[in-house]
């Protein structure tokens, strides 16, 4: 319901012939007509309404209760608080009116802090709120978390007898809702009369804390079981339930509710359904949405770019963005920010595009925005740019060390982000959860005990270690310096283990040579009540053929979908390809590729494996097929080429040899040197493949060439018997 307003002219009016009066000698002095005079006022510059004031003043009147309470709600109107608690503190004898106005105005205004005090305050001298007071300070008590304040209010509620009043359950209901479910459902229970807002706030609340499943069920018992409509709040949350669980087929009949009911006005709403139909993966419904939208703002823009965009939908989002301008709509720091995150996937000159429009449109302060700009030039492998970007800020905060480091990460420069790091602390900037991963990562990469010892400190120090995330990358930064005692000894002491910290210390014993320990890990999981998933299954065997445990490795792939519940995708086949390659068994890798799902061979992982048994092998037969597969699937892979070019040179076809070499030329691939780290007297010796320069070659190349002589002595023999019987070649 809307209220008249008094008219601005004749406020002004009012004010002036109380001037003209005054002027003439004349005054009033019935205190009653101040009052409408102050109303008229709350709508008029605030100099109106001091000049009344300083006419009640000089006639003594301000004190009055009445009038005091018109001065003190003309200036709570206005915004002016100090004047309006001046006023109060004037006030010779409060009444229950003037705590009403005071505590209402200050929460109204904002300083719920305060209008809270006030509230305790007034319940000392006997003050009896209104119902518009109460719901403000139960407000007052949801926004600053003061739950026990307003379990107080609940009880006063109750005595009082304002509890039958729907607005104000309603307003209990929210306060509980999201924080103390199990209270507001008692309460909503309870409550003999629910209108759209109850249902809207219990729906809410569920969604809030997880419970979508629950949000659901209650929105299906509001519109079967009652005549109440669900409004454009109640579809929100709603929608937010079905995003949450990926529901679609709940999402598509809620936008059903939404075109029946006509809320498809309510932008809103639409922006909503955007969101719900792009997190559950349906890009072509999220689009057809977005174009059938009445009305639409920057969020809906933002909210359809965003979901191509994570639906890596690249080329449509640019196309959108370009469509932006010419619908009258203006990129924001959020749609720069999407499209940042689609140029890391695209190509560097969509990156270098868009840092065009941020100094175009002013955005070069945007911290948000800038740091985006350095995370996307490093992932697109422009660390220079990325760099240039990271000095140029003025200040730098938490995310943009975090980036720059992670940038160096993804960029193979341990060495650079660790530095990084180190000026991060001199510059006292307090690390997070994130910079330390991102630090115990580069350690992993540069294989520096010394180094990974002072950075498991760091993390110790920050009180981070008991963080599932941070325990396991500690681990499995161990287990790549070759600490494996370290390794098991950091997840021992891990307070909780996740699925991903019981993989990763599996693939810590297969990656140091303790096959037998990874597979003993299987069933001590199990106690815990953890279930293998792909990951963890592929890590057990990668650590079996690691560790030529063939036997076992077999054993284990034929009884993962019975065992374990999982089903063996390209990576189990390409592990288990490169298992039976690793043994001689290239007949019997052959017949597992046969016997794959057709939809699985066209990885270029599995014909890798298999080409690099060949080459171990000197199998150039089969390996001749590998490589065309190879290529065909990963023409701009050099490690393709370099394995056909090393199995055609072992068979002794250098003719083939030269022509992988030369097609690397011929097709501009980039050859990316292998090589190994060995630590000698706590430093890391870098040793590249092929590689000659090192002062002391010579003796490395001879220690190299008898390490092989004794691996070809101590071949493997194993029995063929299992092979031959699940693996037999027709």
């Amino acid at each position: 319901m809307r209220f008249p307003t008094i008219p601005l002219n004749l406020g002004i009016k009012a004010c002036s012939l109380h001037h003209q009066t005054e002027k003439a000698g004349a005054r009033l002095t019935d205190p009653t007509l101040f009052h409408s005079i102050l109303k008229t006022c709350s709508s008029l510059p605030v100099r109106y309404g001091k000049s009344i004031h300083a006419s009640l003043l000089k006639q003594g009147l301000d004190s009055l209760t009445s009038t005091g309470n018109s001065i003190m709600d003309f200036y709570m109107k206005t915004g002016s608080l100090d004047s309006a608690l001046y006023v109060f503190n004037s006030i010779r004898s409060c009444d229950s009116v003037s705590w009403n106005i005071m505590i209402h105005g200050l929460l109204s205004q904002g300083a719920s802090d305060e209008g809270l005090w006030g509230f305790k305050q007034a319940r000392i001298f006997g003050f009896e709120p209104n119902v518009s007071t109460l719901v403000l300070a139960i407000h007052a008590c949801r926004s600053l978390g003061a739950m026990d304040e307003g379990l107080k209010i609940h009880g006063y509620i109750i005595r009082s007898g304002f509890l039958d009043i729907t607005s104000v359950q309603n307003s209990l209901l929210s306060m509980y809702a999201g924080t103390h479910m199990e209270r507001a459902k008692e309460l909503f229970d309870e409550m003999p009369e629910r209108d759209v807002i109850s249902w809207s706030v219990m729906i809410g609340g569920y969604t809030q804390t997880g419970e979508a499943q629950m949000a659901l069920e209650l929105f299906l018992e509001m519109t079967s079981n009652t005549s109440i409509e669900p409004d454009g709040m109640t579809v929100v949350s709603v929608l937010k339930a079905c995003t949450n669980i990926g529901d679609i087929s709940m999402g598509r009949s809620v936008h059903g509710v939404v075109i029946y009911r006509g809320l498809n006005y309510d932008i809103f709403v639409g922006n909503s359904i955007i969101d719900m139909y792009s997190k559950c993966n349906d890009h072509e419904l999220a689009f057809k949405a977005f174009t059938e939208m009445p009305y639409k703002n920057t969020v809906s823009w933002n909210s359809i770019i965003s979901g191509l965009v994570r639906g890596e939908k690249h080329s449509e989002a640019l196309s959108l963005f370009s469509s932006m301008g010419s619908g009258g709509f203006r990129a924001d720091e959020v749609t720069l920010v999407n499209l940042l995150q689609n140029c890391k996937l695209v190509d560097t000159f969509q990156c270098k595009f868009i840092h065009c429009i941020v100094i175009r449109w002013g955005y070069e302060l945007n911290e948000l925005v800038i740091n985006s700009l350095v995370d996307a030039y490093a992932k697109c492998n422009l660390i220079e740019l990325a760099w240039k970007l990271f000095n140029q800020l003025r200040t730098k905060d938490r995310v943009s060390w975090s980036t720059m480091i992670a940038g160096f990460n993804h960029c193979g420069q341990p060495d650079e982000a660790i530095a990084l790091f180190e000026e991060m602390i001199r510059a006292q900037e307090r690390p997070n959860e994130v910079t330390i991963l991102s630090l115990l990562e580069a350690c992993s990469v540069s294989a520096d005990l010394k180094r990974s010892k002072s950075a498991h400190g760091m993390a110790i120090r920050r009180g981070l270690t008991a963080e599932v995330a941070v325990g396991t990358a500690i681990l499995d930064m161990y287990s790549k310096c070759g600490e494996i005692g370290l390794s098991r000894k950091a997840f021992d002491q891990m307070p909780e283990k996740n699925i991903v910290s019981w993989g990763a210390m599996i693939a810590a014993c297969g990656m140091n040579g303790l096959a037998r320990d990874a597979l003993a890990l299987l069933p001590e999981m199990k106690l815990h009540g953890l279930k293998p998933n792909a990951v963890t299954t592929l890590s057990v065997l990668s650590a079996c053929s690691h560790g030529g445990l063939v036997e076992e490795g077999l054993s284990f792939f034929e009884n993962m979908v019975e065992d374990h519940g999982v089903e063996p995708g390209l990576e189990h086949y390409s592990c288990m390809v490169d298992m039976l390659g690793r043994a001689g068994k290239l007949d019997f890798a052959m017949n597992l590729i046969k016997k794959m799902p057709e939809t699985m061979r066209d990885g270029a992982g599995l014909w890798g494996a298999l080409l690099s048994a060949c080459r171990s092998s000197g199998n150039s037969g089969v390996g001749a097929g590998a490589v065309s597969r190879v290529l065909e699937l990963e023409p701009q892979s050099s490690a393709g080429y370099l394995l056909a070019s090393s199995m055609y040179a072992a068979s002794g076809l250098w003719a083939d040899a030269a022509r992988m070499r030369w097609l690397v030329k011929e097709r501009g691939v980039k050859v990316v040197a292998g090589y190994s780290l060995v630590h000698v007297e706590d430093r890391a010796w870098r040793f590249v493949a092929g590689d000659k320069s090192h002062p002391r070659a010579g003796e490395i190349w001879d220690v190299v060439e008898q390490l092989h002589d004794c691996m070809k002595i101590n071949g493997r023999n194993e029995s063929e018997s299992h092979w031959e019987t699940q693996f037999a070649i027709p």
